[in-house]
């Protein structure tokens, strides 16, 4: 119950954005811009000064690294080898896979520093830097025949990717930020998880897709039982220590970014499927990530 409790008012931040979008009038229009000041500038703040600001032991965060990669490609792999079982359409196929191992970023972010206190968001905002190049890579790469836009070009496009890169140069450099600079940074960061989760509910949509059910919930079973089981066994595997290893668990057993969305409609996949993934992915986890928070504790 207590995990419960920790939780809970991340979901009830997505369900004031589904309300702020759906009941009370707050436009499309509305949401779009304030996702991109969220993505381009709010976001990417965090995610540098949370990397910048604590020290890093190369010796753990490559464990960090190898077990975050080890969960990622599980995902690939089962995304990918039962849509081939399932016989699914190529571009649904391309469309959905992404669903079973991106993550919300902004939902975990929020989460670490719930359960590990600013430590526990660093790991996790290490563990994110980790991972958004390696789930862009394949996301990209699995999208790239149905658009026009290059891996590359997609990759140097992402801001959280920068962010990651830029933080981890400043920190082994031994950067020290001025004072105002990093009480605009921090302002900036605490600003962007809620706003993120309010964006989060805003995007939720259950039309589409319908006639890929099958499809839907493989990808859903991937992202919100396996690859969690899978982070447990990573990490035992890998040896990590028990706050990285809670982290690792939580960063797996989050629901899907609505980045997969915008993806897939910017590369021309099936962008209603993707929506429907997310959503149903979103309100299912309300139940399964306190399960395996609890599951760990126990």
């Amino acid at each position: 119950m207590s995990v419960a409790l920790l939780v809970l008012p991340d979901f009830l931040l997505v369900a004031l954005g589904w309300i702020l979008r759906h009941k009370l009038g707050f436009n499309r229009e509305f949401f779009a811009g304030t996702e991109r000041l969220v993505y381009f500038v709010l976001f990417p703040a965090l995610l540098f000064q949370s990397i910048l600001r604590t020290p890093i032991s190369a010796g753990s965060a490559l464990m960090l690294l190898q077990a975050t990669v080890a969960v990622l490609l599980t995902g690939v792999v089962l995304a990918w080898a039962g849509g081939r079982v399932l016989r699914a359409p190529p571009l649904a196929l391309a469309s959905s896979a992404q669903c079973a191992y991106r993550f919300n970023t902004y939902i975990g972010l929020a989460l670490s520093a719930s359960l590990g206190g600013p430590h526990g968001q660093t790991t996790m905002a290490l563990i994110i830097g980790f991972a958004v190049p390696l789930a862009n890579l394949a996301a990209v790469y699995g999208l790239a025949r149905h658009g026009n836009n290059g891996l590359l070009r997609e990759l140097l496009r992402n801001p959280l990717l920068m962010a990651t890169l830029m933080g981890l140069a400043g920190n082994l450099a031994g950067l020290q930020l001025p004072g105002p600079v990093d009480t605009v940074l921090a302002r900036l960061g605490a600003a962007s998880l809620a706003l993120g989760i309010l964006c989060v509910g805003a995007s939720l949509s259950w039309q589409g897709g319908r006639e890929h059910g099958k499809l839907i919930a493989w990808t859903l079973t991937v992202k919100l039982l396996l690859l969690p089981l899978a982070a447990l066994t990573a990490a035992k595997l890998f040896g990590l220590p028990s706050e990285q290893a809670l982290m690792l668990l939580l960063f797996a057993a989050l629901p899907t970014a609505s980045a997969a969305y915008v993806l897939a409609m910017r590369m021309g996949g099936d962008g209603r499927l993707v929506a429907l993934i997310i959503s149903l992915g979103t309100l299912f986890s309300v139940v399964t990530l306190p399960m395996w928070l609890m599951i760990y504790n126990y």
